[in-house]
């Protein structure tokens, strides 16, 4: 199943404590699902200058696309502009547009630790939107984004559309059977179609049935025909229904 594939890094020692709950990560798997990217891996590290720049440049090497969240204002713990130059061997840099942005922003409230925010990887790339007066920074294939979630939804929902792609095609068999009595006939399917994504997953709360099973991939043709050859299989009275 070919596609654009994304990896996720969560930055933030409050993430890993749990003095708050992760939510980014959370909007952005369904965001990615439905504009047709793979999501492969997420990752959650703490604020440390060595752990951001060996995940970046470990995920940046095998995905499509890189997002990060957290670690981008001006305190202490704010690491991962600089995590992320190291990452590609580069340096951070004082960048004049966002520099003349900050200053425009806080007027007589700016300090010098504000200023900090305009200093982005050499190289970078600025995505500007007309939805949200601070752009994105872009470094290679990495897009760098707030931790603040109302920040992080407004940030990635101003570039979302630059990664659709076609989209995915998907469908669910719900199956009256435990999982060893179709795994065979399952076998056979995913055999005969490696095109398709064939998942198993066992429920043990309903009533009416034990397994969903699910079929998807970007070929809608190759699905169907999936899921025609696993229901033609299976024994009588084992399909509950399709969706």
């Amino acid at each position: 199943m070919l596609s654009d594939t994304a990896a996720i890094v969560i930055i933030g020692d409050e993430i890993l404590s749990g003095k708050f709950v992760e939510e980014n990560a959370a909007y952005l798997i369904p965001a990615l699902r439905e504009l047709g990217v793979s999501l492969r891996r997420i990752e959650v590290i703490p604020d440390s200058l060595e752990d951001i720049a060996e995940t970046i440049r470990r995920l940046s090497a095998r995905h499509d696309h890189v997002f990060t969240s957290g670690g981008v204002g001006p305190t202490h713990d704010d690491m991962t502009m600089e995590g992320v130059a190291r990452a590609f061997g580069s340096k951070l840099r004082r960048h004049a547009e966002l520099e003349q942005l900050l200053r425009a922003f806080y007027g007589g409230r700016l300090t010098e630790r504000n200023l900090r925010m305009a200093d982005v990887p050499d190289g970078a790339a600025l995505i500007l939107s007309d939805h949200s007066f601070w752009p994105v920074t872009q470094v290679r294939n990495v897009y760098i984004l707030p931790g603040v979630p109302a920040l992080f939804r407004r940030k990635f929902d101003s570039i979302r559309e630059r990664f659709r792609a076609r989209p995915f095609c998907a469908t669910r068999v719900y199956c009256a059977a435990e999982e060893g009595n179709i795994a065979a006939y399952l076998d056979e399917v995913v055999a005969a179609f490696p095109q398709v994504s064939i998942g198993s997953y066992p429920r043990f709360d309903t009533p009416d049935f034990r397994v969903i099973v699910t079929l998807e991939s970007k070929d809608a043709e190759a699905v169907e025909r999936a899921r025609k050859a696993l229901v033609t299989s299976l024994p009588d009275g084992i399909v509950v229904r399709v969706e």
